[in-house]
């Protein structure tokens, strides 16, 4: 635990949607799609370069069990981002590590060609 984090156990625990030992799952307070979840350690740690390889597993276990909900809940969702920010440059702006969940539906842009490409809008369109 880690004094003032905002993922850490103390401040996201009456927000846990679901878990798997060593991560949980809470709904992105500024989702950029219905349903965006944020898979998140329990530990507190940097950035996915610093989970251990279980943490790395259960979070793997838990962004599968998560899908199947997100797919259960909301029959027009037919795709998904799965997104690690790590470090400031590569636009972290919470420094406990934690992966994004995001469920995409056709149409929700006019051309999602490129998908996580487009964190650098002119590389998007190849």
């Amino acid at each position: 635990m880690s004094p003032g984090c905002p993922f850490c156990y103390e401040a996201i625990k009456a927000r846990i949607a679901d878990r798997c030992r060593s991560v949980v799952a809470i709904a992105d307070r500024f989702p950029v799609t219905a349903g965006h979840h944020l898979i998140l350690t329990l530990r507190h740690t940097r950035d996915f370069f610093t989970m251990t390889d279980l943490e790395k597993q259960d979070a793997q276990e838990l962004i599968e069990k998560m899908r199947l909900k997100i797919l259960a809940l909301d029959a027009a969702v037919t795709g998904f981002n799965v997104g690690i920010n790590c470090g400031r440059s590569a636009g972290q702006t919470i420094f406990h590590a934690h992966i994004h969940l995001i469920p995409r539906r056709d149409g929700d842009v006019p051309n999602p060609r490129g998908g996580v490409r487009g964190v650098i809008p002119e590389k998007m369109a190849y």
